[in-house]
């Protein structure tokens, strides 16, 4: 049994976009390209992670990235054999997964450090990690101003192997904003002092193992990568490529707005559902909880089995549309928990079993399409929010 509303998932769309991408990092002369880090998290962007993360794999992703360790366990119990690293906090997560299921912990805080430290202790292993660096956003990471306070109990673990070191900008996406390049400069800092350290860690421990060594040559120094792009950086600023590009919203064909972008890409996922009914409204007349909207002259409206709780927010009443016969028809009256009515007054041939596009093409038309930007701008939201949020119920079919 199959609901009327489905989201359709393209698959090549996505290997299509992730090449693109590749493309496009792999554009300047001179230098090394860097790799790509498939940002799956949140579900990978209500795409459905197991299904796309074995895509990206497939397409050559270097490293995937997800929000915790329950949804890094989810991406092994699909298959994925990549690296994974886990993006959050881990002070209050149950650590067994890191070593159970190989995952690349990020480590934010003192307190992360130790914890994860005394874990692999516990277990007599090494693991390796990301060090994220807080140039700004003032979320998780250690300070760039503190970092030689607060970095070398981390950097002499034994047990703790520094595999790269990273950052988050907070305003990639607005141009206007000082705070990128002030977070871009603060990085390009504290990676110094990051190296600095490592090498005095590397001595120290050197010395403590040998109280009289003899004069060596020193071991060659272990490669420590960065990375710092979101999709918005990734577009702004080649500069802050560095190492490694962390593509999520692009790789879902959607640019960050309201930046541009001549990527070649394609959006991966349309919702659709299906008419269910035709309804006249006579002057005076409302529809769907308070009223919302009232006809003033004869109108017809058809209902569609899709509302809240598949994930279509409330504000779309009045602002946002739907495709039809190829045509946009308006969303009128509220947005209830399990269906929406549109305008359908000029469209007579409309009949229950209609297809209904929500998010998607109907037709070859620049018009004929809706996409997660357009929606967003609508009810003054952000297309992230827009995917994310598409429900649990909504069967997720992969082409």
């Amino acid at each position: 049994m199959i609901r009327s509303t489905v989201a359709r998932v393209d698959l090549a769309a996505l290997k299509s976009n992730f090449a693109a991408i590749r493309r496009y990092v792999s554009s300047e002369e001179g230098r090394t390209p860097p790799a790509i880090i498939g940002v799956v998290k949140a579900n990978a962007y209500g795409h459905g992670a197991p299904r796309v993360a074995l895509a990206l794999q497939e397409a050559g992703a270097t490293m995937l990235a997800c929000a915790d360790i329950e949804e890094g366990i989810v991406l092994r119990q699909a298959g994925v054999r990549v690296p994974i690293l886990v993006f959050g906090a881990l002070s209050v997560s149950d650590l067994d997964g890191l070593f159970d299921f190989s995952l690349t912990p990020t480590i934010s805080t003192p307190g992360a450090a130790r914890a994860v430290q005394a874990a692999a202790m516990r277990r007599s292993t090494t693991i390796a990690y990301h060090l994220k660096i807080d140039t700004g956003m003032n979320r998780l990471g250690f300070r760039h101003d503190n970092l030689r306070r607060t970095l070398p109990e981390l950097l002499a673990s034994s047990t703790l192997r520094l595999d790269a070191v990273y950052t988050h900008f907070a305003s990639a996406d607005v141009p206007e904003s000082p705070v990128f390049d002030t977070q871009r400069a603060r990085f390009d800092i504290a990676w110094s002092v990051v190296n600095e350290l490592c090498r005095e860690s590397r001595i120290a421990n050197s010395e403590s193992r040998f109280p009289n060594p003899e004069p060596r040559i020193p071991n060659p120094e272990p490669r420590v990568f960065r990375h710092a792009c979101n999709s918005a950086g990734l577009l702004r600023d080649s500069r802050v490529w560095f190492d490694a590009v962390r593509p999520g919203l692009l790789l879902y064909g959607i640019v960050p707005p309201p930046l541009a972008s001549t990527i070649d890409l394609t959006p991966v996922m349309s919702l659709t559902s299906r008419v269910v009914a035709v309804k006249g409204l006579r002057p005076g007349e409302g529809v769907g909880y308070g009223w919302r909207y009232e006809a003033s002259e004869p109108r017809t409206v058809a209902v569609v089995p899709a509302g809240y709780a598949d994930g279509l927010d409330t504000r779309l009443c009045g602002r946002g549309h739907v495709l039809i016969r190829g045509r946009r028809v308006p969303i009128v009256g509220a947005v209830s928990m399990d269906m929406l009515t549109v305008d359908v007054t000029d469209l007579s041939e409309v009949r229950p079993g209609d297809e209904v596009v929500l998010l998607g093409r109907q037709g070859n038309e620049s018009w004929q399409r809706i996409d997660a930007r357009e929606m967003a701008a609508a009810i003054g939201t952000i297309p992230w929010e827009i995917v994310c949020r598409l429900g649990t119920r909504i069967e997720r079919q992969y082409d």
